[in-house]
This record gives C-alpha cells, sequence and structure tokens, in this order.
C-alpha cells in the first residue's frame, strides 16, 4: 500500500463509532501511515468529505 493509492474499506476488526462504520464499503485515499500497538503499521485513509482515519491493512484493499 503506498501513499496516494485509492483503497476500499471492506471490513472493521474492533468496535468503532458511527462515523467510521459509515465509511464501510467506501474509498478513499491513503495519505499516511500511523504506527499502532507496537505490532504493525495502519493506514491513513482519507474520504472525499475530508473525513480521515486509520485502519490496519487487512481492513482495507486496493481499488
Amino acid at each position: 500500500m503506498e501513499i496516494g493509492q485509492q483503497v476500499k474499506v471492506f471490513r472493521l476488526r474492533d468496535r468503532v463509532s458511527p462515523s467510521i462504520v459509515k465509511k464501510l464499503g467506501q474509498v478513499g485515499i491513503i495519505e499516511g501511515y500511523k504506527v499502532t500497538d507496537g505490532a504493525g503499521i495502519g493506514v491513513v485513509v482519507k474520504f472525499e468529505d475530508n473525513f480521515s482515519t486509520w485502519f490496519f491493512e487487512d481492513e482495507i484493499k486496493p481499488v
């Protein structure tokens, strides 16, 4: 996964807020990376409505 790549959210691992649940099935653009709990790297995704949040790599897939 690279910065600038389009991805689609296809699953959510954990319980999350309703605003993030609404992003399930939507397409966004990778804008960066985030160190998570020390066991991995998260991917920061920005959507058309300028909302951005991070996901684990197994929660998104390239479009």
